[in-house]
C-alpha cells in the first residue's frame, strides 16, 4: 500500500429544492469521518449555477486509513440516511498532487503542474506576509511557519489551487508530445 495522501473525490447531483437538506448531510458525514484516525479534511465545490454536481472531497493518510472508513458501519449508515438526497455518485480515488489535474491522459506534465501550483501559491503567501507579516515577525520562525502553513494550506487546497488549474486548464491540458508518459491514474470506484 501506498503512503501517499489518499483523495476521495466524489460528485453528486443534487436537486435545487434538496440542496439544505444534502448539506446538512454532507456536514454530518463529515463529523463522522473526522473521527476517524488519518482524516486530513474534506470539503465540497458547489456546481456552478447552471449545473446540480456537487464535488466532495475526502483525504486521508493513506489507502488503509481510508478504507476503514469506507467500510465503516457508521459511513455505512450515513450513506443510508442520504438515499433520495442525490443521484448515484461517481467516485474517484487520487493520489498526491495528482488529485488536482485530472485522469491520467488528461495530466499535464510536472513542469506545468508546478507552474500552475506556483501561480496560485505566490500571491496568497504574498497577501498572507503583507497582511501578517508585522503581526508574526516577532515570533520565532517555526511557530510563524507553522501559523502560516496552517492557515495557507486549507486555502490552497481547497480554493486557490483549484481555480488556478481551472484558469489555466487550456494551457495545462494542451496536446503532449507523441510518446510522452502521463503520471500515476486515479483509480475509478
Amino acid at each position: 500500500m501506498s503512503a501517499d495522501p489518499v483523495t476521495l473525490m466524489v460528485a453528486r447531483r443534487v436537486a435545487r429544492e434538496r440542496y439544505q437538506d444534502f448539506m446538512a448531510w454532507l456536514r454530518e458525514g463529515e463529523q463522522l469521518a473526522a473521527d476517524f484516525p488519518g482524516y486530513l479534511g474534506s470539503g465540497v465545490l458547489a456546481p456552478p449555477p447552471d449545473d446540480d454536481e456537487f464535488q466532495m472531497i475526502f483525504r486521508f493518510a493513506d489507502e488503509p486509513t481510508l478504507a476503514a472508513w469506507e467500510h465503516s458501519a457508521s459511513r455505512r449508515a450515513w450513506l443510508e440516511r442520504g438515499t433520495g438526497l442525490f443521484e448515484q455518485p461517481h467516485e474517484h480515488r487520487a493520489l498526491g498532487l495528482d488529485a488536482w489535474f485530472g485522469m491520467a491522459e488528461e495530466r499535464p506534465p510536472r513542469w506545468k503542474q508546478s507552474v500552475a501550483i506556483w501561480l496560485a501559491f505566490f500571491p496568497v503567501s504574498l497577501a498572507f506576509n503583507l497582511l501578517f507579516g508585522d503581526w508574526l515577525a516577532d515570533l520565532p520562525l517555526t511557530l510563524r511557519i507553522l501559523l502560516s502553513t496552517l492557515a495557507l494550506t486549507p486555502l490552497m487546497t481547497y480554493w486557490f489551487i483549484p481555480l488556478s488549474t481551472r484558469l489555466l486548464a487550456p494551457w495545462l491540458k494542451a496536446s503532449r508530445p507523441a510518446g510522452s508518459r502521463p503520471g500515476m491514474a486515479i483509480q475509478p470506484r
